[in-house]
């Protein structure tokens, strides 16, 4: 397009973001360009935007950071196929090499060679994006902008949770920030049994009952292990579901994990982290899963399946609503973990 628009760029190697005028992208030959609708806040942003170790060794700097949207293709490249002008779309933001061996069996979602929109590459905190047209995902016209950006954060769930058996098991989800409590309901609609829900924030465990939690844990109040073991009469929960990345949280969820178990990590720890592999792990035959984004593509079609027959509702998630030149106050929100979802309306 030639001209500039304004986004929220990471333009130094520390704390904070400044919104500024920058070039709209280029649209390539296999890429798309997007008009911005609605784009949400990730954990991901808040350790980008608070620059901790893990952003310092990871994040490409000066650079429009973000990565779930859904908005409105205004531009198509002349390879790109698939793809509309006019489409209301949202978009995976893996962008896998398609070549390496993780790519052709079936786990682009980890391959070696990825650039992740927002992270790596330019992303969606801005008027305009560009995103590969293979990496499109197509939006029902009746989902409201502010659901269909949320669909990147759902897919977080939705592996995490499908990542093994969950019908009839115990689950306890461990951090119920925006990912943890979009779990709560992906396992309800999936047939857990009990579900627990641990936390330190007392408005997240309020937030957790209303998306169906059963019990919930104070970590604040009570050691989470010493709590799930007394819940399940000494036994521990068939199903964990690590979503804080807290050190002494994920210890905690290995503790109280039921021998035979599953423990799925989807947490960044911003610390290397010490667990006894012997009692922990070994002896007890538990299954350790790490969970990085979604499947390509199969969780989409998973998570499309919930929303589309309503199993799952996303608006019950979303506390806060700003536009982009609010982020101060957002990011403030999301640090202090006094919210559920926040959407940028653009």
């Amino acid at each position: 397009m030639g001209a500039t628009m304004i986004g929220l760029v990471k333009e130094h190697r520390g704390p904070g973001a400044i919104l500024k005028e920058v070039p709209i992208p280029t649209c390539g030959a296999d890429e798309v360009l997007v008009r911005i609708k609605a784009t949400s806040i990730c954990g991901t942003d808040l350790h980008i935007y608070n620059w901790d170790a893990w952003a310092d060794k990871t994040v490409v700097t000066p650079n429009v950071f973000g990565h779930e949207f859904a908005g409105i293709v205004v531009e198509v490249g002349e390879r790109a196929t698939g793809v509309a002008i006019g489409d209301y779309v949202s978009a995976e933001g893996h962008m896998v090499c398609g070549i390496c061996k993780a790519c052709r069996t079936g786990n682009a979602h980890v391959c070696p060679n990825t650039r992740s929109f927002g992270i790596t590459a330019p992303g969606c905190f801005a008027e305009y994006a560009v995103v590969k047209a293979t990496n499109i995902i197509h939006n029902a016209p009746d989902l409201p902008f502010e659901i269909a950006c949320l669909q990147d954060p759902l897919g977080n769930a939705v592996q995490t949770v499908l990542s093994g058996d969950i019908v009839g098991k115990s689950v306890a989800i461990i951090g119920v920030g925006p990912i943890g409590l979009l779990a709560i309901q992906v396992a309800k609609a999936c047939g857990a049994g009990a579900i627990y829900a641990a936390d330190i924030n007392p408005n997240r465990l309020e937030l957790a009952k209303k998306m169906g939690a059963d019990y919930t844990i104070n970590a604040m109040e009570t050691r989470i292990s010493k709590a799930l073991r007394e819940m399940t009469d000494g036994e521990g929960v068939e199903v964990v579901l690590e979503m804080s990345g807290n050190p002494q949280a994920i210890v905690d969820g290995f503790e109280a994990a039921a021998s035979a178990g599953r423990v799925s990590l989807l947490g960044i720890p911003t610390k290397e982290v010490s667990l006894d592999l012997t009692n922990q792990i070994i002896f007890k035959g538990l299954r350790v899963e790490g969970i990085t984004g979604r499947k390509m593509y199969q969780t989409w079609y998973q998570m499309k399946g919930l929303l589309n027959q309503k199993r799952i509702d996303l608006a019950s998630v979303i506390t806060h609503r700003f536009t982009l030149d609010q982020y101060e106050e957002a990011f403030r929100l999301m640090d202090q973990g006094q919210c559920g979802k926040i959407v940028f309306t653009h």
